[in-house]
């Protein structure tokens, strides 16, 4: 098995409220919440504990000859997260071919500062493709745990098949991160797919699990300033299950909502105040310089997430920035979802993206994208069930079912990318989705009225959340439930639909060959218990060439 891409970003360089919608009600032990947000950030050794590496060691965005590596140093005890305390500290990094480290083949180091949060990156060259290394990161006499990342193989590298992790959507306050310790416990991933929402934003209380708060996060005030995404980031990577991801593999993730704030759009967010909460331009900057100092992500052109990578032969990935250039959303059943002039992913994002789906030559084209493309209609659920899918999806309560925050709310877009793929014969595209807290798996038609009569231009596979609630739980009734009636109405109403779990969160595995595309979709056993267990749901595959999803009957 193997595994590459070449990360370049639209140039061709390589760069180092009010009313406010909440998708719960707020917590009643909104009162019992930290109390000293930044401290709440950090373990309790790290009072007694300096220079030390709290936060764990990360990989991402590797390339043939090369990797990423990512750390956090905490040189001193009042150096926490968003403190901007803390003095200047020399971190050193090793790279080495064995798990001992007895063959080293990159070492170096750089500074640490509070400019930069005490976060480190190391963008390594001269390595070998399709290779394992090992790496860790040194300050002061103490060693950070040691990593496993893989490079890609070679851009021309018949590659025989790929294993990515794919997640979205969690949570902290609704529950333990056990995918990612389950997808960390496979040891044979390739990388793992962050699809966004690898934060939250909110303040404790307003976004738990069935008005519950499993466990509170920091700051306990929405974030907004520098300082509070520092935070929010930091209290994220202390959680041993994350850390443990990132040390069995390097990550490729891109960013939606909620690493800014709720529904964000170019211009600002269902979830932010002008004014009493600053301008959105401040927060969004804020938010943006955040991001890329505590994630192993190398930024694309203007500070954005979208870049290609390239994995040999077998599959390229075209990761995709679904906030920064998009038009505010539209007005459920507005007409004005199908105006031109509105935007989901900007004109030079759009053009990007057809360009390099026409011109790529590898078996698989991979997108990675933040919100669900396949378009989605309601149907005739019961008021009942209607009223929670409402609100899970930020839509009126009764009206017309239509969730404009997705691809459906632009579908000028949408009909540009899926004719393209058409007029053009492009086979075998596969758009890997998070977002909206269920698991699918769709065809993607080219006209949703007439399908299955008309064309599919692509499929679509969509994780369901890690804790982020979803349907059962805003209900508040058993798991399972709501997706038993939900479920069938659904596929009736949306042909090109062949499955949707409404109810429970997880993670989906993604395995490619040259002849189909595989997603293995897990869940998990109680997502508010820290020692949950994994178990498998269901799969389904795309087989070359046919631009149409199956049902198949074994995890691979």
């Amino acid at each position: 098995m193997t595994s590459r891409f070449r990360s370049s970003d639209p140039s061709g360089a390589v760069n180092s409220r009010a009313p406010r919608r909440r998708t719960v009600v707020k917590a009643a032990a909104a009162t019992a919440v930290l109390a000293g947000p930044l401290a709440a950030a950090l373990p309790a050794r790290a009072a007694t504990e300096a220079p030390a590496f709290l936060h764990g060691v990360a990989s991402g965005d590797p390339l043939p000859d090369g990797i990423l590596l990512w750390t956090r140093v905490t040189p001193t005890a009042e150096a926490i997260p968003g403190s901007g305390l803390g003095p200047d500290t020399e971190v050193s990094w090793t790279v080495a071919a064995d798990k001992a480290f007895g063959s080293v083949v990159a070492k170096g180091s750089t500074t640490a500062s509070a400019a930069s949060d005490h976060t480190v990156k190391a963008d390594i060259r001269g390595l070998q493709p399709a290779t394992d290394y090992w790496f860790r990161f040194s300050a002061g006499g103490t060693d950070s745990p040691a990593a496993r990342t893989r490079t890609a193989p070679a851009a021309d590298a018949a590659v025989t098949g790929l294993r990515f992790g794919v997640v979205s959507c969690a949570n902290w306050e609704a529950g333990y991160f056990s995918s990612y310790r389950h997808l960390a416990a496979r040891g044979d991933l390739d990388a793992w797919l962050h699809l966004g929402d690898y934060i939250y934003e909110y303040a404790t209380g307003e976004y738990g699990t069935r008005d519950t708060v499993v466990r509170p996060h920091a700051p306990a005030n929405e974030i907004t300033t520098l300082a509070d995404y520092r935070t929010r980031h930091g209290r994220y990577k202390t959680d041993p299950d994350l850390q443990a991801l990132h040390v069995a593999a390097p990550v490729v993730a891109i960013w939606d909502d909620h690493e800014f704030a709720n529904d964000a759009w170019s211009g600002g967010a269902e979830n932010h105040t002008e004014g009493t909460e600053g301008t959105w331009s401040a927060r969004q900057a804020a938010a943006k310089q955040a991001y890329f100092e505590w994630m192993p992500v190398r930024p694309a052109i203007a500070g954005t997430t979208y870049r290609r990578l390239r994995f040999g032969k077998l599959a390229d990935l075209s990761l995709l920035d679904l906030r920064s250039f998009r038009s505010q959303q539209a007005s459920t059943g507005s007409g004005s979802v199908d105006d031109p002039d509105r935007t989901l992913t900007g004109r030079a994002q759009l053009d990007w993206l057809k360009s390099g789906l026409k011109a790529s030559d590898t078996t698989w084209r991979l997108v990675g994208n933040s919100v669900m493309i396949s378009p989605f209609a309601i149907g005739s659920l019961a008021a009942d069930l209607l009223k929670p899918l409402a609100e899970l999806l930020g839509l009126p309560k009764e009206g017309l079912a239509l969730n404009t925050d997705q691809w459906d709310g632009y579908t000028d877009d949408r009909r540009e990318i899926l004719a393209h793929l058409r007029s053009n014969a492009i086979r075998n595209t596969v758009f890997l989705t998070g977002d909206i807290h269920m698991a699918w798996a769709n065809d993607v038609p080219v006209n949703a009225g007439t399908y299955p009569l008309s064309a599919s231009a692509a499929t679509e596979f969509v994780v369901t959340s890690v804790t982020s609630d979803n349907l059962d739980d805003i209900v508040k009734v058993p798991e399972g439930t709501v997706s038993a009636i939900a479920a069938p109405i659904i596929r009736a109403a949306n042909r090109h639909v062949h499955w949707v779990d409404t109810d429970r969160h997880g993670y989906g595995v993604l395995d490619i060959t040259a002849d189909r595309a595989q997603m293995d979709f897990y869940v998990l056993s109680d997502r508010t218990k820290a020692n949950a267990t994994s178990s498998w749901a269901r799969s389904y595959r795309t087989r070359s060439g046919t631009q149409k999803v199956e049902r198949t009957y074994d995890p691979v």
